[in-house]
């Protein structure tokens, strides 16, 4: 059975909408789409008179290329958000179905569904972070469509072994679809839960360039999945989901010099990242700091409310994680440029020197 059967139904017999750009292949002189045939007289805006491809033909085949898949198999995007809630949409029956995810974890899926009105079965991560593969096997049912998993973990910074990953993608065969957000998979240093999508039909893999491609601001994800999978998806997706300059600068980013530097800046942030952790974990302000596979460190202090005050006063920004379960007492703290973490540092070893 395709995984795409347990998707609703309405949505699998939807007649898309069907974009003027979708007929504009091969055409010189364009007059389907209510376009100006001017650019505007600014100099940026050349060639943004005209609608962007839907599904840009060359971002799609670098993509894939990327990935070791088929074009096929991508889904682009904006940014990981938007697959997000089109698979929620698509496979949740409002008020009937239900996600399941394992907190503290990404708080996108939640909102989600419940801006779908689609349930959300929580199931806590253990007492150190870790996935916990019988109690969320044990907690789906016959409504639970979507199963998302955050690897390495936002808040936390924590890998979900592929063994794990394995185990419940075929425990969930033909149930449920599980989604693996890889957000931050090129900090781990570990093999992606790709190299499982030729075993798994019902395995889905988010990726985005927000992260270690340094294009948050341009907002460009994508989905990988069974080609049937993304062409349900496309049903419901926005015609024109990615801006031309978005279109332009991911190709830029994904050329063969651009990945070199990439290559290069995310070594040069686990190197920081390793330099960081036992350094913060040795302050009398830190309890300890969690494991992390991710570009950021997830700090347990005596007094967060107060460290991240202090921090705010000399101009540093991190994020207070409080309010998600487990974590009342952590700061989420980005891997900066090396000066930055020296900065860091000074500014809590300073603080800690004056009180």
């Amino acid at each position: 059975m395709s995984i795409v059967a347990i998707a609703r139904a309405e949505i699998r017999a939807l007649d898309p909408y069907s974009s003027a750009r979708m007929e504009a292949s091969g055409g010189s002189v364009l007059l389907n789409a209510n376009e100006s045939p001017w650019s505007a007289s600014h100099r940026c805006a050349a060639g943004l008179n005209r609608y962007p491809d839907p599904q840009p033909q060359e971002l799609v085949a670098r993509f894939a290329a990327l990935y070791g898949v088929d074009p096929a198999q991508v889904l682009a995007g904006r940014g990981s958000d938007e697959a997000i809630d089109l698979l929620v949409r698509a496979f949740c029956r409002a008020g009937r179905d239900a996600i399941a995810i394992c907190p503290p974890t990404f708080g996108m899926y939640a909102v989600s569904a419940r801006i779908q009105d689609a349930g959300v079965v929580e199931v806590r991560l253990t007492h150190d972070f870790n996935v916990d593969v019988d109690a969320l096997l044990a907690a789906i049912n016959a409504r639970t469509k979507l199963v998302f998993l955050c690897s390495p973990n936002n808040p936390t910074g924590g890998a979900v072994p592929l063994s794990a990953i394995k185990r419940i993608a075929g425990a969930l065969s033909d149930r449920a679809l599980l989604v693996v957000d890889e957000a931050y998979v090129e900090f781990a240093g570990e093999l992606s839960a790709l190299s499982l999508l030729p075993q798994f039909a019902n395995l889905a893999v988010l990726r985005t360039l927000s992260k270690a491609h340094a294009l948050a601001g341009a907002r460009v994800g994508t989905l990988i999945a069974r080609a049937e999978v993304i062409a349900l998806l496309r049903r419901i997706q926005a015609p024109y989901p990615l801006p031309v300059p978005s279109i332009a600068v991911a190709l830029e980013a994904l050329s063969p010099p651009a990945q070199r530097e990439t290559a290069a800046r995310i070594a040069m942030l686990v190197c920081e990242r390793e330099r960081l952790a036992p350094l913060l974990a040795a302050l009398p302000q830190v309890r300890s700091v969690l494991p992390s596979a991710a570009n950021f460190l997830c700090v347990r202090c005596i007094d967060a409310k107060a460290t991240y005050a202090r921090l705010r006063e000399a101009g540093i920004v991190v994020r207070d994680v409080g309010g998600y379960p487990g974590l009342t007492d952590c700061l989420r703290i980005s891997i900066g440029a090396p000066d930055e973490n020296t900065r860091l540092l000074a500014s809590l070893q300073a603080r800690e020197a004056a009180a």
